[in-house]
């Protein structure tokens, strides 16, 4: 009895938190894609030029550039996510680490949250710091920049949460990708035209409050519903 009541305690203080199991795999996610820079520097890099090849498709007009502008770098920015999530889970499935997560005591729904944050501070994050830039190709003002890139900064999360729940639901599928852009592509649909749509009303003089607005709840009901969606899909994905 003495042996168990030493032993147990101790045991316990072993074993991680669900937060510090959480940060431990945000930490390895980061430190992989570092390593791994052509699986998300491809989204980058798609999304870059596919914002540079419009102008000189279009032509140097300030008033049709403009017009298409916001339009432009949105659509350009929800393809990129949809080719970064690729192998959002799929190296973990191949290698048994998505075993190991749903074996551990944190809740897979936590660690799947993790993922998801790394996944967006890798491929989402770089679009909305070089949205701004892009945009100068387009002839936006400063206030319609801003709003491209706070629409952004709000619409890409929900494109990487919305995204997700098709990654778990078509892990190790043959032909998964094309069943994956199915999917995603008519929950992707709100994100688009509420993001578009603030900033075309920015730049109308309209300000574009209420579809910012639109686009937090969204933010919100992904976050609170995406994580576990993606781990009650995962766990079907393992059996």
């Amino acid at each position: 009895m003495n042996i168990q009541t030493i032993q147990l305690p101790a045991l316990a203080q072993r074993m991680p938190s669900p937060w510090q199991a959480m940060s431990g795999l945000l930490k390895r996610d980061l430190r992989l894609a570092f390593r791994r820079k052509s699986e998300w520097l491809g989204a980058v890099t798609f999304f870059v030029l596919v914002a540079a090849l419009f102008p000189l498709a279009i032509g140097p007009g300030p008033a049709s550039l403009r017009l298409i502008g916001p339009g432009v770098l949105w659509v350009a920015a929800l393809l990129a996510s949809m080719l970064s999530l690729g192998r959002l889970f799929e190296a973990d499935h191949l290698d048994g680490s998505l075993e190991q997560m749903a074996l551990s005591a944190a809740p897979l729904s936590w660690l799947v949250a993790a993922k998801l944050l790394a996944h967006w501070l890798i491929a989402g994050l770089p679009l909305v710091l070089l949205s701004p830039l892009l945009g100068l190709q387009f002839a936006l003002s400063s206030e319609a920049l801003a709003m491209l890139a706070l629409t952004l900064l709000i619409g890409t999360p929900v494109l990487s949460l919305l995204g997700a729940i098709g990654a778990a639901l078509t892990l190790g599928l043959r032909g998964g990708g094309v069943l994956q852009s199915l999917l995603l592509l008519p929950l992707y649909v709100p994100v688009l035209v509420f993001g578009t749509g603030a900033v075309d009303a920015q730049m109308r003089g309209l300000g574009g409050g209420a579809h910012i607005s639109v686009l937090l709840a969204l933010l919100l009901g992904a976050a609170a519903f995406s994580p576990w969606v993606c781990a009650v899909a995962l766990r079907l994905a393992l059996e």
